[in-house]
């Protein structure tokens, strides 16, 4: 039988509980930023930033960002890699930017970019944090339609994804959101305002803490079934877990 701790919210408990042999962790510890005071973005990390930058930009430009894969080839390999993949069942192969905007189109394309990004940017944090990125993304995209939402689905997507940058940069979420050009309403929802795409996040993250009673009451504020929550999550999850691979 394996185990799974939860409520890890410091290092020393995350260490405590490997130490008694448990396998699986969960708890706020995997999404918190170490608050470093005047800390930038570091160097290393830069490029990531610049390309989710790029490729959430209103004036997207497929020459911008084939400028920033080049310089890191690694990000390029994880794109095709992924435009690759069965995730897409795609017929043909992917193997330029321009072959994959045409293939996938513009829109798709951008989100697949962003995953690239994120999933690159987290590359030194804990794997686990990179995996709640990708399932809140896909929960918030899989929950837009049965929610009346599905034309603010890539927005929502874009909510999940970002959720974490927070901890992935070690920088308040505000400063973080200041350097992409993301639609009022996204940052807004991320900085704690309220507007529907929050209602949406709200109701993840009491899934995600276990909180039954808010969670009910959240989601019939949303208009949405509390029985779909589980099964969006469960399903966002599968999906998380076989692209952070």
């Amino acid at each position: 039988m394996e185990l799974l701790a939860e409520k890890v919210e410091t290092q020393s408990e995350l260490e405590q509980a490997r130490s008694m042999g448990y396998t699986y962790f969960q708890g706020y510890f995997f999404c918190k930023p170490t608050m470093v005071e005047g800390r930038g973005i570091p160097s290393n990390k830069l490029n990531y930033v610049r390309l989710l930058e790029a490729v959430n930009s209103p004036n997207f430009s497929s020459e911008k960002i084939e400028e920033i894969l080049k310089a890191e080839p690694s990000l390029v390999y994880k794109l095709l890699r992924y435009l690759n993949s069965p995730l897409l069942g795609l017929r043909n192969e992917v193997r330029n930017i321009n072959n994959a905007i045409s293939l996938l189109g513009e829109k798709e394309f951008r989100r697949w970019v962003s995953i690239v990004a994120i999933v690159s940017m987290a590359g030194d944090k804990s794997p686990e944090l990179i995996r709640t990125a990708l399932t809140r993304a896909f929960f918030c995209e899989e929950v837009s339609e049965p929610i009346g939402m599905f034309s603010q689905k890539s927005d929502l997507f874009l909510l999940g994804l970002l959720s974490v940058t927070d901890a992935i940069l070690d920088m308040p979420m505000q400063e973080v959101l200041t350097k992409l050009p993301i639609a009022a309403e996204v940052s807004t929802a991320l900085t704690g305002g309220m507007n529907r795409l929050r209602e949406v996040y709200d109701v993840l993250i009491s899934y995600e803490r276990a909180d039954w009673m808010l969670l009910s009451s959240l989601a019939a504020k949303l208009g949405c079934p509390e029985e779909l929550v589980p099964k969006c999550y469960l399903s966002a999850a599968k999906r998380a877990t076989v692209v952070s691979m």
